[in-house]
Formats: C-alpha cells, structure tokens, sequence
C-alpha cells in the first residue's frame, strides 16, 4: 500500500512541478489550440499538456518498479512491463509529434497500430477469450473449458483493436477541461485495486504488485494535471496526453483483467473504461447513419450534448466522473466475485 501512494505522490508531484515550464514552452513555440467552432475553449490554449502527464508517469513508474525490485529480490522488470513501458513512451512521442506537425487521419491510426503491435512483441497481448455458454460438464463445472485460447493472429488482432479503441475514446473525450484526466483518474485507479488483488492461481504470467504501482502513478499523474486542467483550465493534454493514457491503460487492462480466466475476463476492462467507449460506438454509429466522415471531429460527444441541455463544464464533467465510478464498482464487483463465476 505505500509502494502504491508513494508511486501516485511522485507522479502527481513531478507533473505540477512539470506543467508550468511545457506550458511557457507551447505558448513560447506556438503549440497552442485557437478558439473555433468545433472546440469549447473561448481563449487560446497551450495543447501539449500530455508532456508532464507523460513525464509524471514514467518516473514514479521507473523509480518505484526498480525500488520494489531492489527491496523484494523479485524480478518485476519481466519483458511485458518493459514493453508497457516502451509503448507509452512511443505513444507519447508520436502523440507529440501530431500535436506539433498535425498529422494525417490515415498516420494516426497507423500510429496507434504500432503500439499496439509493439505491446504484443513483448508478450503484452490478449491471449483467449471467455465462452460464456461453455464450461459445463453435466452437474459440475469446469473452468478450463469455459477459456478459449487465440491463435497468434487473433491474438495479434484482439490486442490491436483493444489499444486502438481505448486509446481513440479516451482522445475523444478530452473535449472538455478536466474530462478526461479524471476519468482515466478513475479507470486507473480501480486497475490499480484490482491489481491488488490479482493472486497467482488467478493465471500464469500475472503482475499485480508492479501493475498496481504503474497504475497508481497513472492516477498520480491524472490527479497532478488536473491542477492545471480543470475548469477553467490553463492548459490542456493534446494528442500526447490522451496517447499516453489510452496506451496505458489498455497494457494495464490486458495484463491485469484480460488474464483472468473467468467469466468477468472480458466484461471487467470494457465497465472499467465504460463512459467513453461507449460514448464512442454511439458517436460512430451516429457519424455513419449521417454519412458523416468518421474521422472529422465534430460535436457528437455526450460531453456536448450536455453543454448544449445548458450544464456548465464542472456539472457535465463531474457527471460523468460519476457514471464513470459507477461502471468501475461495476466491475470491481465482478471481478471480485471471480472465482464464484468460474
């Protein structure tokens, strides 16, 4: 438990120490989102934000992953953490480059695929599915018939879809100041429980202590920006920050929830990051029955929505912060009654 406050008191102490200098330096250089129609912001407002979240996570991450190694004599440094790790770090760097170069529709996604198939080189992927019919052998139950392995294609292509998801719903829903910050400040936070609670006979290949210090310095870094970021704020996270925290939360998800063989396997990290992706399908589905183009942004969202009902900013965001802890209990919920549904 101090290993898991000590890695969110660093994160979030880097990243407010952090965000003044990367908010001089994009106002300095002109990396700044200008009021228009699309966007909610009435003043120009510096967008790379993302760095100090970025730069947060990755020291209380490397610091208090190594310390639990150094203190336990365990190997917590395994191949999958070095590659969550990694990931972030791409994303962050690519996430960095569009918010200063704005790249193409068609070099996003493909950008977003990279750290998906960067997770997956080192082992950080979705490796079966639950079949929610199966499992039953007359009156007893069996659970290793209930778990369906993947092939690697599948495996690869699960693992893809699932970071590219969760990464464009979380860019999707940093439209509004505070919004996205805290609500992966929540996502990350129940991860980092679960974390907690991940035993070994829940699977092989588990990593519940160093996973709940990364989560935890996710939420530290969620919880230093909003000092900045919420309404009205001075500063907003750009592609990087949302790149960052999509990226880590999905790794989080499969190494943590995805891996456990039980009914809740797959139901567990879909409650979890809830709000903003179903937000998301709703939005597709909407831009497709309009034969709008998928990709333009536009003002879909449910975060609009309520804007345009006549909520303020903090009654919308602290709403679905709301929704947002609800699905989590949700989840939570079921992914402690695991071993009950198996």
């Amino acid at each position: 438990m101090y290993g898991i406050l000590t890695a969110a008191i660093a994160a979030a102490l880097v990243v407010m120490a952090v965000t003044p200098a990367v908010q001089r330096w994009a106002e300095k250089i002109g990396a700044v989102d200008q009021p228009s129609a699309r966007r909610i912001n009435t003043r120009p407002m510096p967008r790379v934000g993302g760095i100090a979240i970025l730069l947060g996570f990755l020291a209380a991450a490397l610091i208090t992953v190594t310390i639990r190694q150094i203190s336990s004599g365990q190997h917590t440094w395994t191949r999958e953490i070095v590659g969550l790790i990694a990931a972030v770090s791409y994303a962050g760097v690519v996430g960095l480059i569009d918010d200063l170069y704005d790249l193409s529709a068609k070099r996003q996604v493909l950008a977003i695929v990279g750290a998906g198939v960067l997770l997956y080189l080192f082992g950080v992927r979705i490796e079966g599915v639950t079949n929610l019919m199966g499992g039953s052998v007359g009156a007893s139950y069996n659970p290793s018939l209930n778990w369906h392995a993947l092939s690697a294609p599948v495996s690869l292509l699960a693992t893809v879809v699932w970071v590219f998801v969760v990464t464009k719903t979380v860019d999707a829903i940093d439209g509004l100041d505070g919004l996205a910050a805290g609500v992966c400040a929540i996502s990350a936070a129940t991860l980092a429980l679960m974390s907690t609670q991940l035993h070994p006979s829940d699977g092989p290949g588990l990593h519940g202590p160093t996973l709940a210090l990364i989560a935890a310095a996710l939420v530290g870094a969620c919880i230093g920006f909003l000092r900045f970021n919420y309404h009205p704020a001075r500063i907003i996270m750009g592609t990087i920050g949302a790149w960052v925290l999509g990226v880590a939360l999905s790794a989080i998800s499969i190494l943590g929830a995805f891996k456990v063989a039980a009914v809740v396997s797959v139901l567990v990290p879909v409650l979890v990051l809830g709000v903003p992706i179903f937000d998301y399908i709703h939005v597709m589905i909407r831009r497709v029955l309009a034969h709008a183009p998928l990709t333009k942004a536009d003002k879909r969202h449910l975060h609009h929505r309520l804007l345009e009902r006549g909520w303020n900013q903090r009654q919308v965001a602290w709403f679905i912060y709301s929704l947002t802890a609800v699905l989590c209990l949700a989840a939570f919920a079921l992914f402690k009654a695991r071993h009950v549904l198996r």
